[in-house]
């Protein structure tokens, strides 16, 4: 095992004005959960000035994915876990097939329309321009870098708890 991996650090307290030489000992639960806010609502404001939510990019993304198209449950049952709340996925198929961006064939199998297309490649393209802007900066390597680590962290919390 690498040495490195047994180094124990004490925690400190949040500081978001930590220098960079004292960074090992902030709470990862502060930077991932601000990271999180920050990110997640920038992306959220961004999508409702085009009157579309986060929720909907997810449901036009996954209804769009794979090769056989997903019913409502499979949807809802992937995505709840990213939700606000149990009922929101179920919720934002509505709002879909409301707009019309969603259809359901007679398998109960949910597709985007081609108004749906359209607006899942629009939000393609503004999400890809936003996450320039949250990316600036990082290389691909750094970024892969710190997915590994908090992946990885995930992993150490789930195999302590079972």
């Amino acid at each position: 095992m690498d040495p490195s991996t047994k180094t124990i650090t004490d925690q400190a307290p949040a500081d978001p004005a930590v220098a960079d030489d004292a960074l090992a000992s902030q709470p990862v639960g502060y930077w991932s959960g601000l990271a999180h806010s920050v990110v997640t609502a920038y992306l959220r404001d961004a999508m409702a000035r085009i009157d579309v939510t986060q929720p909907q990019y997810w449901v036009l993304n996954r209804v769009n994915a794979g090769d056989v198209p997903p019913t409502r449950h499979e949807v809802v049952a992937q995505l709840t876990p990213l939700a606000d709340g149990p009922h929101e996925i179920s919720r934002v198929v509505d709002q879909l097939l409301h707009r019309g961006w969603l259809t359901v064939d007679a398998e109960e199998r949910l597709r985007l329309s081609d108004s749906g297309q359209a607006a899942r490649a629009r939000l393609r393209a503004l999400a890809t321009d936003l996450r320039a802007t949250v990316h600036a900066g990082i290389s691909d390597v750094e970024y892969v870098a710190a997915l590994k680590v908090l992946r990885r962290m995930v992993a150490n919390v789930e195999a302590d708890r079972s």
